[in-house]
């Protein structure tokens, strides 16, 4: 089974239109929505009468857009998003003195999700993947059983074993809290032949995500190409509903 899913759905309009366009052409089956952005509200009514499958798209480094009213949950996300944001590997350690905030700071995402949506999201993903931050996994902030979206899969001759290493330890922590897919993906990575045969290969037999920013003209053109429905289009396309 492969699910193609639209990141970024409601942090502006034209990502938004993008993805529900590639959804009313059958080239997407689920998307995850951003809150407290400029185009939260509107994405949430536009995906409820459309009927995709939604999750969160969990904001921990980018600045609200949206109306979000001076105090704890701005000043909150602020700490968070400042530390995150402080260099590239800051995702990797944990940080003691932020335990509440990260908490808060999801759990508000949370409820504004249900609140937008009047249903929980599908599936959690997070922007920028720092969903699987160390506050994140090691305080175990996402629920138990929680559908979660797992680390980027790499074969051997792609990343060296230090980075698939550090993959599969995250993964395993997560797998065994949460429902994940077998294996995840990038759309911009797969449009070179080679991989994505070898993504075909194993979506056979297996649960495979691929993400997508319909936004990006080059994504949005392979997504509505009839390359991309030759090469996925015979695969079992499926949601994390259904997972």
């Amino acid at each position: 089974m492969i699910i193609v899913n639209a990141d970024d759905l409601g942090r502006s309009a034209p990502e938004t239109d993008a993805a529900l366009a590639c959804y009313e052409h059958g080239r997407i089956t689920s998307a995850t929505a951003m809150v407290f952005m400029e185009d939260s509200r509107r994405a949430a009514t536009i995906a409820n009468d459309s009927g995709i499958d939604v999750g969160l798209h969990l904001n921990l480094t980018q600045r609200f857009t949206g109306a979000v009213a001076a105090g704890p949950l701005r000043d909150r996300h602020e700490r968070v998003a400042r530390f995150l944001n402080a260099g590239k590997y800051a995702f990797l350690v944990y940080n003691p003195a932020l335990r509440d905030d990260f908490r808060y700071v999801y759990q508000a995402q949370l409820e504004e999700f249900t609140r937008l949506f009047g249903r929980p999201p599908s599936h959690i993903d997070g922007h920028h993947h720092q969903h699987l931050c160390s506050n994140m996994l090691l305080d175990r902030i996402i629920a138990d059983g929680e559908k979660v979206r797992r680390s980027f899969y790499f074969w051997p001759d792609e990343k060296g074993w230090p980075n698939r290493l550090y993959r599969r330890t995250v993964d395993r922590l997560l797998a065994k809290r949460c429902r994940v897919t077998d294996y995840f993906f990038a759309l911009g990575q797969c449009m070179s032949s080679r991989r994505r045969a070898r993504v075909v290969d194993v979506a056979r037999t297996a649960s495979v995500e691929i993400m997508t920013h319909p936004n990006e003209k080059a994504e949005r053109a392979f997504l509505l190409s009839d390359d991309f429905q030759s090469t996925f289009g015979t695969l079992e396309m499926g949601t994390y509903a259904s997972l």
